[in-house]
């Protein structure tokens, strides 16, 4: 039996030329018969080697090697931040910093501000706790708002100092802020405000400013000169008060389409708006200011029927939907009388503590109990500075 010869098996050391290398195959001799070669196991495809491989490629089929590792990845540090790149401090900056790090100044009241005075400034001490108190106040009156301002005065009984607490509020704002302050009386018929506050020389109201309003239609040539003849300046208080209607012979009241048109012109030339309602808190006008409100002001006098009104119409409120009431809300507890019922006061003010932002006690002052004109002057120091802590209190709130 003839073997045949396997082109795999490792050829004769006889036929392998002269010098060649020992790897070196002789090839197979062809076929006796001139028939092709018959390998002993089905021919398979031989895979094309990888051209990129060639160089490495191992020619001693016994011999197998590993993959050499891939190298290690190089980190790129990106390079630092230019000066012009990180954050400076502006101009504004600058001056920020100037402003908050100068203080309150020297201090001018008690045995401070004596000793200073008397040193003539050779010995100046800082301020007292009361009187930087004081000064952060006037500071917080003073800010800046986003755009006007709109405060509501309510309570649905009478007699519970909304209109002396808004021409109060009236003459702190105007003298801190320096102007650009309103008082309106949004009765829906006649109310008292124009009556308390300074008198004019004309005696135009709501109803005379709502029947030309068409003069202040173009926003270009109407000027806040031109409400000269509807509001009432206050004088040195520095705010102007809105009169409602006067008239004995008019019968009709102001609707909330009256009061929106109205209160959209007064944004327009005015920061802050207070605003003096009047006892029906069903009242179309009584509602839409409670709507456009950005701050109600509950006001109280230290007695129980007019405690319990208040409570009663956050209440309402509440039970209508108004959110977040009790957020947006602050009071102002009146004394009526020199004086008061203790436990009365604390219960009003531990219950109305619970439904509103902020309780701010104000005491009595026959120049606002009396009924006549308000002579802001003649306001006693108590209450101005008591209306100052009630009126910061309503602009933190803004």
């Amino acid at each position: 039996m003839t073997q045949e010869n396997n082109p795999y098996d490792e050829p004769d050391s006889r036929t392998r030329p002269t010098g060649a290398p020992s790897h070196w195959v002789t090839p197979p001799p062809p076929s006796s018969a001139g028939q092709p070669l018959q390998p002993s196991r089905p021919a398979q495809p031989y895979p094309q080697p990888d051209p990129s491989q060639e160089a490495t490629r191992i020619t001693n089929p016994q011999v197998t090697t590993t993959p050499a590792p891939p190298p290690p990845a190089t980190v790129v540090t990106p390079p630092p931040p230019s000066v012009h790149a990180q954050e400076v401090p502006s101009a504004t900056d600058f001056l920020d910093r100037r402003a908050e790090s100068a203080g309150f100044g020297p201090a001018t009241w008690g045995w401070r501000g004596a000793i200073r005075k008397m040193s003539g400034g050779l010995i100046s001490p800082k301020m007292g706790a009361a009187e930087i108190a004081y000064e952060q106040d006037r500071a917080m009156i003073q800010r800046d708002f986003d755009g006007p301002r709109t405060i509501v005065f309510i309570n649905p009984k009478g007699g519970a100092a909304k209109t002396t607490g808004v021409l109060a509020a009236g003459y702190t704002f105007g003298t801190v802020r320096g102007g650009g302050v309103v008082a309106w009386d949004n009765n829906e018929t006649r109310g008292t405000l124009g009556i308390r506050g300074m008198r004019s020389t004309h005696r135009n109201t709501t109803r005379e400013l709502l029947d030309n309003l068409a003069a202040f239609n173009n926003v270009y040539q109407s000027r806040i000169g031109d409400l000269g003849a509807f509001v009432r300046s206050q004088g040195d208080a520095h705010f102007d008060v809105l009169a409602s209607d006067e008239r004995p012979d008019v019968t009709g009241q102001i609707h909330a389409d009256d009061f929106g048109q109205v209160h959209h012109l007064l944004e327009r030339f005015y920061k802050v708006i207070l605003v003096d309602t009047g006892n029906n808190m069903r009242a179309e006008n009584w509602l839409a200011a409670a709507d456009t409100a950005d701050l109600l002001v509950v006001t109280s006098t230290v007695r129980e029927d007019t405690g319990y009104s208040g409570l009663w119409m956050l209440d309402a409120l509440q039970e209508s939907g108004y959110a977040d009431l009790k957020l947006k809300t602050i009071t102002v507890l009146s004394d009526p009388s020199p004086k008061v019922d203790t436990n009365l006061a604390r219960d009003l003010t531990e219950v109305y503590q619970q439904r509103t932002r902020g309780v701010y006690r104000v005491p009595f002052d026959p120049v606002l109990v009396a009924g006549s004109t308000v002579q802001y002057s003649q306001l006693s120091e108590d209450t101005k500075m008591s209306w100052l802590k009630a009126c910061a209190g309503m602009a933190h709130a803004l």
